[in-house]
């Protein structure tokens, strides 16, 4: 089986952008979000810091991204992590996971949901990050599968990023030799993927 599937240690990362007294984000995913195979320092929620400082927001960035993560699993971490960190903003990218293993979608959908709903519960703005499946898991899978996150960003009226890895997935020199993980050099079109979405949530 492919490493994907393997779970690392929980980053455990709280990179301040401003004061001790600075807003939250709290970014919750699987290994796209926890920089695997790279040099940490260049994932792309570190390249989000410098962005954060640059355009002159003063923000804390709490990375609590495992690989192999799947919805469930961010399902039954998600309340810890809110009270500790308390973010204004969730940025929910989870859900690759599950449809690699070809996992229930209704499963996934209502673990996103339960997610979403125990975010925006504590008073954060939720952007929910969506991705694609290869076709080799069939039309109707894939089909269902992007149109949950969709679905749900609109049901729970949330920000939404269709597609986590434009720009990435289709370019073979910016993917890892595992055929999965995007390499460093992919991180900074990551962010400039997220960054559009994410700005409209915070605040200065």
């Amino acid at each position: 089986m492919l490493r994907f599937f393997f779970l690392s240690l929980v980053l455990t990362l709280s990179i301040v952008t401003g004061t001790a007294n600075a807003a939250g984000i709290l970014v919750m995913g699987d290994s796209l979000s926890a920089g695997y195979g790279i040099d940490q320092s260049k994932a792309w929620p570190n390249l989000l810091i410098q962005k954060l400082q640059h355009e002159g927001y003063r923000y804390e960035v709490h990375n609590a991204s495992i690989s192999g993560e799947t919805t469930s699993g961010g399902r039954t971490r998600i309340a810890e992590a809110l009270a500790r960190t308390k973010p204004q903003v969730v940025i929910l990218e989870l859900g690759a996971n599950d449809g690699l293993r070809g996992l229930s979608l209704k499963a996934m959908r209502d673990n996103l949901d339960a997610m979403i709903n125990a975010a925006q519960t504590s008073g954060a703005k939720v952007l929910l990050i969506g991705m694609r499946m290869p076709p080799n898991l069939g039309q109707a899978y894939t089909d269902k599968f992007h149109a949950s996150f969709d679905e749900l960003a609109k049901a729970r009226k949330t920000a939404f990023l269709p597609f986590f890895l434009d720009g990435v997935a289709t370019k073979r020199e910016l993917i890892q030799a595992d055929g999965l993980h995007p390499v460093a050099a992919a991180q900074p079109t990551l962010l400039a993927n997220v960054w559009p979405k994410l700005q409209p949530l915070l605040m200065r």
